[in-house]
């Protein structure tokens, strides 16, 4: 059987050079595809090592042939994966070897679309392959896998269920009035609706830490000139960022860094230091500093701890976002000859460390990551609307315990919304809006 239109091909390895190549094959007529390059399709699941050859016969390059047959493969239909050496070259004419075959260019993110279409994974097991991926820290990576093993899914799946036997509960009465069953358990269903209450507030808080892990939060520096931004930058960096000096003025523009602290990433974004300038340039990179602070999840506002919080700090302390939490954070604190204040804040020194583990510890309190008891779950943004929404929808239902039919809807649009994380209820332009974000191989 020759291939169909719909079996795909790509690299689904990294580009560049590398020890080992991957070019993977799914769908239908494998065993001619097989045949071609191979000279004969070789056994299910185990490596055979082979020769892979052109349409002449020259052979392209040797290595591990592996036939996965559907539905026991990663996207639930045929697959044949080719791996051999990492050279770009090298992949590239394997693939067009069997592009020539009539296989055709997988999309971004088919193979994985597969997989959920085929019921290999749900929706929220596929985004987590993604995540994965893309994981920039140990902890984030951990929490992606996690999600990719469906504990995320498990724990919806729970909430379901348990919307679903509330939903039977209440609806017995609307559709068999005429049984003995007019009269709601109401014990029962109260008991019943503050338990998924209790269990999405769980859910909730757990994915939102799962955020925290893949978006990290964003945390500006500012403050007065001279005040030691600069130099706390490359304290949390852990190298020379930005340049420090004695001279007012000398950041005049933002300057961002990724760092982490116990696994969350976090976006330090060093700001041009505030006052009254008649330098344009200078005025140009404060502009900068107010838009950066309306965009952040925290703000350090970084004092002298000689001088304290005198009336031009408040000054702009008081142009913060009321909905933006801030941190007084008292620098140089080392230079102090007297006992340290009482004035709430954190003291430390940038230039010797003093202070800087208990300022660590409390950015990761401001932006609520706190140590969630039995590991954490990759969330995207969508994942928290969803969860948000069906919060919703059960506060309402709780003010509608007197109207059985309103309660009812309102349980049905929770199931609603839960579900569309796992993909049970997703529109097919979210599926390709998600999807279309994968690399081209996975």
């Amino acid at each position: 059987m020759l291939p169909s239109i719909d079996t795909i091909a790509a690299i689904a390895t990294a580009q560049g050079r590398g020890g080992v190549g991957v070019v993977r094959i799914s769908g239908g007529g494998l065993a001619y595809v097989a045949e071609a390059i191979l000279g004969k399709l070789p056994s299910p699941r185990h490596a055979t090592f082979c020769d892979f050859k052109d349409a002449d016969g020259q052979v392209i390059d040797q290595g591990l042939a592996l036939f996965f047959p559907g539905p026991h493969s990663y996207t639930g239909e045929d697959v044949l994966e080719l791996q051999g050496h990492g050279g770009s070259a090298i992949l590239h004419l394997l693939l067009q070897r069997c592009l020539s075959l009539g296989v055709r260019l997988a999309e971004a993110g088919e193979f994985t679309r597969r997989a959920f279409l085929n019921d290999k994974i749900d929706l929220a097991q596929a985004e987590s392959v993604a995540d994965l991926i893309e994981a920039t820290t140990t902890e984030a990576a951990r929490s992606a896998m996690r999600s990719l093993h469906g504990d995320f899914s498990a724990a919806i799946n729970e909430l379901v269920d348990k919307v679903i036997l509330l939903r039977m509960l209440v609806e017995a009465m609307l559709d068999f009035p005429e049984e003995d069953i007019d009269v709601i358990d109401t014990t029962h269903r109260d008991f019943l609706l503050q338990e998924i209450k209790t269990k999405l507030a769980k859910t909730c808080d757990a994915a939102k830490q799962g955020s925290l892990l893949r978006e990290g939060a964003h945390v500006a520096l500012v403050g007065q000139p001279n005040v030691g931004k600069s130099s706390l930058l490359n304290r949390l960096a852990g190298e020379e960022i930005a340049l420090v000096s004695d001279v007012p003025g000398t950041t005049r523009d933002v300057i961002r860094q990724a760092i982490q602290i116990r696994g969350v990433p976090l976006h330090i974004m060093d700001t041009a230091g505030l006052r009254d300038s008649v330098d344009e340039v200078e005025n140009m990179g404060m502009a900068r500093t107010h838009q950066t602070v309306g965009r952040a999840d925290l703000i350090l506002m970084l004092l002298d701890a000689a001088r304290g919080c005198n009336e031009d700090d408040l000054a702009i302390i008081n142009r913060f976002p009321s909905d933006i939490p801030h941190l007084l954070v008292f620098n140089k604190a080392d230079l102090l000859k007297s006992e340290i204040c009482n004035q709430s804040g954190v003291y430390i020194s940038a230039k010797s460390g003093l202070g800087i583990e208990k300022l660590r510890e409390k950015i990761l309190e401001l932006i609520g990551w706190h140590n969630q008891e039995g590991g954490t779950f990759i969330a995207r943004e969508r994942h928290l609307i969803a969860l948000n929404l069906a919060q919703r929808h059960l506060e309402q239902a709780g003010q509608l315990l007197n109207q059985a039919e309103l309660f009812a809807e309102q349980l049905r649009l929770t199931q609603q919304a839960l579900n569309s994380i796992t993909g049970k209820f997703t529109a097919d332009d979210l599926l390709g809006e998600i999807f279309s974000r994968f690399c081209i191989g996975k």
